[in-house]
C-alpha cells in the first residue's frame, strides 16, 4: 500500500499503530456503542462463519488455541482474534494458522477510518474491526474471538456467537468489572446468546452465570455437571453432551501440552457447534496444539537446561503454574524471573510459587503500569534467594550464568516479561 492511494493516512503498521493509539483519550473504554455505529456503516458480513465467543479470566488464550488446532486438523478454515501480541501485532488476527499480513491490516484500518466519521475508537475496538474486516474478505468456516477484558461490553461482543464460552471466573481487573465473582460472572456471562449454548469451564460459578442464562435464554452447560475430564499425564478421558442432549464419552485421549481443563472446555464446545469430527483429529488437534507464552516449554541454548514460559500474572493462574512445576520437578534448582505490573496481587502469586523457586530474578518492567524490581521484592515471602534487576533481560542473562545442567529457568508474571524473554532470548512469538 502505498502513499500516492492514501496520501492522508500511514504506509506502515508500525505508523498505523502509532496513530490509533494516540486517537482516543482512554486506553479502555468499556461499551458497544461506538463500535457497533462504525460497524455498521461499514456494513460487516460474517454470516457465512460459525462464531465462538471466549470469555473468561484465565485460559482463554489456550481454549482458543485448542479449538483452532482440533479444528484445523478436522479440515475446517478458521480465523482467530486474540490479545494481547507478543512480538507482532499481526499475531492478533490470525487466518487458517497464518498471521495476517501488515498490507491486509492497515487496508482494513483504511476503511475504518473512511467510515468512522468523527467516531472515536480504542486502540482494541480499531483492531477488533480490523480483525472482523479481515474474516469477513477469507470467510472462514469459524471464527474464535477471544474477549478483551470481561464481556458484555468488549469489543467482540458485537458479533453474535454460535457458542459462548466462559473458561474462568476469578477477581481480576476489578476496576472495571467488580470487585467480586457475581459481579464478574455477570459481565462475562454478557457473550451469552437467546437461544444459543453457554459453555463454563468454572467447577463453581457465582449465581450471576446461571442468573444470566435464564434471563437471556442460553443453555448453560458447567464443566462438573453436563460435561467432565479425568486423566493422568499419560491419558485422559472426557465425558459431555451432544447438540440434542445425548452423552458422549472419548477415552485415551492425547494429552496436551496446554491445561486439560481449558481442553474439556473446548471438547463439549466442539460438540455442540454443527462439526464433524473423528477421534483421531481431535487427538491430532490436541497434541498439535502449542501456545507462545502458556506453558510454553523449551530447552535454552548453551546450557540446554528447560525453560518453562507462561504469563500466569493472577493468583488462579500462578497456583497452576505452581501445582505443574511441583508435579514436574526439576533435576537441580528452579530459577524464577518476575516482573509484574502494579495492579495486580503480587503478593499472592509470589506466596503460590515459593515453595517451587530456589532463586529469584526479580525485574523491572516499563509503563505507568508496571511495578519496579525493588517492588516485588518486597512482597517477597521472607527467606527467599532473591536479587532485583533493571529489565527482564538483565534479570535473564544473571539466571542463566547462575544455571548448572539439570536446572530449570521459570519466566512468569505479565504478558510483558514474556515478551521481553521472547525478544532477549531470539525467540519467535
Amino acid at each position: 500500500m502505498g502513499t500516492t492511494m492514501y496520501a492522508d493516512f500511514p504506509d506502515t503498521l508500525d505508523a498505523w499503530l502509532a496513530r490509533i493509539e494516540a486517537c482516543h483519550p482512554s486506553e479502555i473504554d468499556l461499551g458497544l456503542d461506538r463500535i457497533r455505529q462504525v460497524a455498521e456503516r461499514l456494513e460487516l458480513d460474517l454470516g457465512s462463519s460459525k462464531v465462538v465467543t471466549v470469555a473468561g479470566t484465565n485460559g482463554k488464550g489456550s481454549t482458543v488455541t485448542l479449538l483452532d488446532s482440533i479444528l484445523r486438523q478436522a479440515g475446517y478454515t478458521t480465523g482467530v482474534y486474540t490479545s494481547p501480541h507478543f512480538l507482532r501485532y499481526n499475531e492478533r488476527i490470525r487466518i487458517e494458522g497464518e498471521e495476517a499480513s501488515d498490507a491486509s491490516i492497515c487496508e482494513a484500518f483504511v476503511r475504518i477510518e473512511q467510515a468512522r466519521g468523527d467516531i472515536s475508537l480504542t486502540y482494541f475496538e480499531y483492531g477488533t474491526l480490523a480483525a472482523l474486516l479481515c474474516f469477513e474478505k477469507a470467510s472462514p468456516d469459524v471464527l474464535l474471538l477471544e474477549v478483551g477484558l470481561g464481556g458484555r461490553l468488549d469489543a467482540v461482543n458485537i458479533v453474535d456467537s454460535d457458542v459462548a464460552v466462559i473458561t474462568s471466573i476469578a477477581i481480576d481487573h476489578a476496576d472495571w468489572l467488580g470487585n467480586d465473582r457475581v459481579q464478574i460472572g455477570r459481565e462475562k456471562a454478557g457473550v451469552l446468546r437467546a437461544g444459543k449454548p453457554l459453555v463454563c469451564g468454572d467447577p463453581n460459578p457465582p449465581a450471576s452465570v446461571r442468573e444470566s442464562a435464564d434471563a437471556g435464554g442460553a443453555r448453560l452447560l458447567v464443566k462438573g455437571e453436563e460435561f467432565g475430564f479425568s486423566g493422568t499425564d499419560a491419558a485422559w478421558s472426557w465425558r459431555g453432551v451432544d447438540r440434542s442432549g445425548s452423552s458422549l464419552d472419548y477415552r485415551d485421549l492425547t494429552v496436551p501440552e496446554l491445561p486439560l481443563t481449558n481442553a474439556a472446555t473446548v471438547l463439549q464446545v466442539l460438540a455442540l457447534l454443527d462439526v464433524n469430527l473423528t477421534r483421531e483429529q481431535i487427538n491430532a488437534g490436541l497434541g498439535a496444539a502449542k501456545m507462545t507464552g502458556r506453558m510454553q516449554r523449551l530447552q535454552l541454548a548453551g546450557n540446554g537446561c528447560a525453560c518453562v514460559l507462561d504469563v500466569a500474572h493472577n493468583p488462579e493462574a500462578a497456583g497452576y503454574l505452581a501445582t505443574w512445576l511441583e508435579g514436574h520437578p526439576a533435576g537441580g534448582d528452579t530459577h524464577v524471573v518476575l516482573g509484574m505490573l502494579a495492579d495486580k496481587d503480587i503478593a499472592a502469586v509470589m506466596a503460590l510459587l515459593a515453595p517451587q523457586v530456589d532463586h529469584w530474578y526479580l525485574a523491572s518492567l516499563i509503563g505507568p503500569r508496571a511495578a519496579s524490581s525493588v517492588q516485588l521484592q518486597a512482597l517477597l515471602p521472607e527467606g527467599q534467594s532473591s536479587a532485583c534487576y533493571d529489565d527482564v533481560a538483565a534479570a535473564l542473562e544473571a539466571a542463566q550464568k547462575r544455571m548448572h545442567p539439570g536446572d530449570r529457568l521459570v519466566v512468569a508474571g505479565s504478558f510483558f516479561t514474556v515478551s521481553d524473554a521472547l525478544a532477549a532470548l531470539k525467540l519467535e512469538g
